[in-house]
This record gives C-alpha cells, sequence and structure tokens, in this order.
C-alpha cells in the first residue's frame, strides 16, 4: 500500500499530508499523480467543504525528487510539469472550495509554489520558502513566474527566482507571501482550526469568490465588474444566503450547508 499521501476526512475538511518524509516530501510520478487525484475527488465529493495540504516530518515539500529526473527510465521534465505539477496547480485553484496549506517546513522549489497556489497559507516559524530553480539550471514552476510577481512585486519575485534565496517564514508573512506565521507548535491546531471554520461557512460563496479572484489575475475592470454582478445574483440564490439572511434577522448564529 502505498502512503505518500495520507487522506483523512473530518467534519467536512479533507486533510491531505504529503508523506515522504525520507526525502522532504520530494515529488515522484507517483505522489504527484496520488495528489492530483485526491484533489480531484475533493473537488467532486460535496461532502468536503474545505481542503487542508500539509507535509509530514521536518520539511512541507522540497519540490522534485532529483533521483526520478536523473533516472533513464524516468519521466522528462516536459512530462513532469505536463502531467504532475501542471495539473495539481490547476486542480487547486479550480476547486470551488477553500485550499488551505499549513507549511512546516522547507518549502523548496515546486513545493514552494504549491504553497503560494493555495487560497490560504500559514507556516511554522521554523519553516522557509526557496525559489530553488536557479541552483540547478531551471527557471520556476509550478506557477512560481505566475504567482509570485503577483503577489511579492515583480523585482523582489524576480531576485528570489534568479538568486534561490531562502526566505524565512517572518519575512515571507512580510513580503504577504503567506497569511499568517505560527509558533511550529500551534501550526497544527491552528491550520486545522481555520480549515474547520471555513467549511462551516457558506462554502458556495466562497467558491464564487475564489473564481472572482482567479478571473481578476486577468481580466479589465468593466469585465470584473459583470462578473461581480453575475456571481452575487447566484449567491443570492443560494440556500445559505437565505439561512445567512434569517440567522442575522433572528439574531442567531446560522447553520451553512455549502449550497
Amino acid at each position: 500500500m502505498d502512503a505518500s499521501i495520507l487522506y483523512q476526512f473530518s467534519e467536512g475538511v479533507a486533510t491531505l499530508t504529503l508523506h515522504r518524509p525520507q526525502v522532504y516530501n520530494s515529488f515522484n510520478r507517483e505522489m504527484a499523480l496520488r495528489l492530483i487525484g485526491h484533489l480531484e475527488a475533493c473537488a467532486a465529493d460535496p461532502a468536503v467543504r474545505a481542503v487542508l495540504i500539509t507535509g509530514a516530518g521536518k520539511a512541507f515539500c522540497a519540490g522534485q525528487d532529483l533521483q526520478e529526473v536523473v533516472d533513464p527510465q524516468g519521466p522528462s521534465l516536459t512530462n513532469i510539469l505536463k502531467e504532475h505539477y501542471n495539473p495539481i496547480i490547476l486542480a487547486i485553484r479550480r476547486m470551488e472550495k477553500p485550499v488551505i496549506c499549513a507549511v512546516n517546513g522547507v518549502a523548496a522549489g515546486a513545493g514552494a509554489n504549491i504553497a503560494l497556489a493555495c487560497d490560504i497559507t500559514l507556516a511554522a516559524a521554523s519553516a522557509s520558502f526557496i525559489q530553488a530553480f536557479s541552483k540547478i539550471g531551471l527557471i520556476p514552476d509550478s506557477g512560481g513566474t505566475f504567482f509570485l510577481p503577483r503577489i511579492i512585486g515583480f523585482q523582489k519575485a524576480l531576485a528570489l527566482a534568479m538568486t534561490g534565496d531562502r526566505i524565512n517564514a517572518t519575512d515571507a508573512e512580510l513580503l504577504g507571501m503567506i497569511y499568517k506565521v505560527l509558533p511550529d507548535e500551534y501550526l497544527e491546531e491552528e491550520s486545522k482550526r481555520l480549515a474547520l471554520t471555513l467549511a462551516q461557512m457558506p462554502t458556495a460563496a466562497l467558491g464564487f469568490t475564489k473564481r472572482a479572484f482567479n478571473a481578476s489575475m486577468t481580466n479589465n475592470l468593466e469585465t470584473q465588474l459583470q462578473l461581480e454582478e453575475t456571481l452575487q445574483t447566484t449567491a443570492g440564490q443560494t440556500e445559505d444566503f437565505q439561512e445567512g439572511v434569517r440567522a442575522f434577522i433572528e439574531k442567531r448564529k446560522p447553520v451553512f450547508k455549502g449550497k
């Protein structure tokens, strides 16, 4: 039985744990395909209302397992991107549910960019982020050239991509690269608490919000306003909107169903 991705489900939250700790959770083909499969299943399962991604052991993810790259029988770089990382990033961004990332240690290369692609990223104080690609003569992939400059600005992003400098969690938070840094001993508890909170919210509306933010990356203002109008109209037709209004009028806590 392969255990490169551990899956747990509780109270609407699916937790996906990268589990190759002996190689700092670096990706091989089997692990990548299993993560894609889990992400697609989470997107399709109405019982899953939030997803939490984290790593086992001392690292979050060291990126690609280079032993696989140098293996003559291993996949090519083209296939690694086309069949592994690109589908992972697209699955995270297309899933109309909150995807939280808890970075428990070093996040390097593709590991760093998977963390950046998630909706809300928390990091342990001891964690760090490295655009390690330039160290071996490659370019940032897994959406790194898309998300990083949009998150922290063009020049800082390009500098990190070129130098491969290590950024600690505190500096990552100051740069706006991540949402919040937490003491190591609180990361697991707080990330689960956040995921559970989001799972109990009107998750259909959260999905529409994510769709709008995705589109804002390329839309002009007029197109974005039109999209807001369309999505707000759709949100206003959900059961959760009706429940939210009733709960507000009745001065009680709403019970949302994600519908």
